[in-house]
């Protein structure tokens, strides 16, 4: 792009639609006359103008790592130094490279967003940057009330979420020599590492468009909350507390199909449907992709996305759009290797093959199994799993658990709602047994139409 930093407000002003424009002007009027100047100054405004105007919606900490982003771009390319306050060409300028711009515009800004001196930064800066960007979401979603259902929370006795989020946004950058900015803290980064950094981990500037939307209320109209945040539901009365927070769900929910983004509904829950594996089985089956998640005894959360119906049948199911990931105590995404089609496997009633869950490997060897004695299971890989290369999942190979979710995706799909009119009987082969054994008649048997699917 040449010399990017003295490129004037004015040509960048065609990237926003009039409206846009307007609004941008409107706010950069509210900011500049929020405290008394000379009519003959040029219009500008200060840290405390921005801070007063954002309120508590954002932490004062990245409000004024925004601020010092804005204030130190040149748009002449003549300034000897940067003002203490923020032209209306600055605004504008640093508004359409951090939410129109390409990786090359944002690195510009967000460089100068994470440290105060000019040239390279240091890797630990970096870190407190994206720590501090990753909290902003939580913080301003909360305040704003966009949690959408789910909560903030902490993971005792590890990395908070915040920082795990953090550290996974962190090992997508490559420094120069292919070392991690995880490794030693002399480690710096340049311009071009930045940029690099932020075209391979977009997480960073959807972070930064919604610290500014909605920190701001600046064009909230073009961000697309509903696919970053997916609606939470969950039929029962009584409250439940989900394993996941908002940010390992915006982080899950990223990874998805576009399409089933927007809406998780809770199939399944130990803690409000019972350790049973009967019951699983009822009610996962037929309704759709979904997630499933554990967490064992030691604090690891993990799980794995079913991109198909789940099915009871001895048979692998699913497709190459399944994967595994980790929550806690670090967060990552395993995807399809190619290795073979292992993706998913239900079963149970098997006298010859393993009854249970499996996602990835192979039979008695899965990369995250639940068993058929519910509350078991294993997750092994030696090094990694064959099927999404991810490595031992859990704290021991063989766990034990007591909290298990399954989450529905997207849109409730033609066969579950035919399955909604079921009786218990029909989906808890427990249950019609134990009927059967005590000698009483199934009332419904006859009144209603065969399920399609047993």
């Amino acid at each position: 792009m040449g010399n990017s930093e003295s490129l004037s407000g004015q040509s960048l002003s065609p990237r926003f639609l009039p409206a846009e424009q307007a609004e941008i002007n409107r706010l950069f009027d509210a900011l500049s006359s929020a405290e008394l100047r000379s009519s003959t100054s040029p219009r500008s405004f200060s840290l405390q103008a921005l801070k007063s105007h954002v309120g508590e919606a954002l932490p004062p900490e990245m409000v004024t790592r925004l601020f010092e982003g804005m204030r130190r771009v040149d748009v002449t390319g003549k300034t000897k130094g940067p003002s203490e306050r923020i032209s209306q060409e600055q605004f504008t300028v640093s508004m359409s490279y951090l939410l129109k711009g390409n990786a090359e515009e944002k690195s510009l800004v967000i460089l100068k967003m994470i440290s105060a001196t000019e040239g390279p930064v240091k890797a630990r800066e970096v870190k407190k940057f994206t720590e501090d960007l990753v909290g902003s979401v939580a913080h301003v979603l909360s305040y704003r009330q966009e949690l959408r259902g789910w909560t903030q929370k902490q993971a005792p006795g590890f990395l908070s979420r915040v920082q795990a989020l953090a550290a996974q946004l962190c090992s997508e950058m490559k420094l120069q020599g292919g070392e991690k900015l995880l490794g030693p803290q002399r480690l710096e980064c340049d311009r071009t590492t930045i940029e690099d950094w932020v075209f391979r981990a977009p997480h960073v500037a959807t972070f930064l468009s919604v610290v500014i939307h909605q920190g701001f209320l600046l064009l909230c109209s073009s961000l697309d909350l509903a696919t970053l945040v997916p609606e939470r539901q969950v039929d029962q009365e009584r409250e439940f507390a989900s394993v996941l927070d908002v940010l390992s769900v915006i982080y899950i929910n990223s990874h998805l199909p576009r399409e089933q983004r927007h809406h998780w509904r809770l199939l399944f829950s130990s803690e409000l449907h019972g350790h049973s594996f009967a019951q699983l089985c009822g009610r996962i089956t037929h309704c759709g992709p979904c997630v499933v998640l554990l967490e064992d005894h030691d604090g690891h959360v993990f799980g794995g996305f079913a991109s198909c119906s789940w099915e009871v049948k001895p048979q692998f199911q699913g497709d190459d759009r399944c994967f595994l990931f980790s929550i806690s105590p670090s967060m990552a995404v395993y995807t399809s290797t190619g290795y073979n089609d292992h993706y998913m496997y239900l079963n149970q009633g098997q006298q010859t093959i393993p009854n249970g869950l499996g996602m990835g490997g192979q039979h008695n060897y899965f990369g995250l199994w639940i068993d058929v004695d519910f509350g078991k299971g294993h997750s092994k890989a030696k090094p990694t799993c064959t099927t999404y290369n991810s490595p031992q999942l859990s704290a021991q190979e063989d766990f034990r658990f007591e909290k298990m979710e399954v989450w529905a995706v997207g849109d409730v799909p033609v066969t579950q709602l035919a399955k909604n009119t079921k009786s218990v009987l029909d989906v808890d082969p427990t249950a019609q047994a134990l009927l059967e054994v005590s000698g009483r008649i199934r009332h419904s048997e006859g009144l209603r139409e065969a399920p399609e699917d047993q």
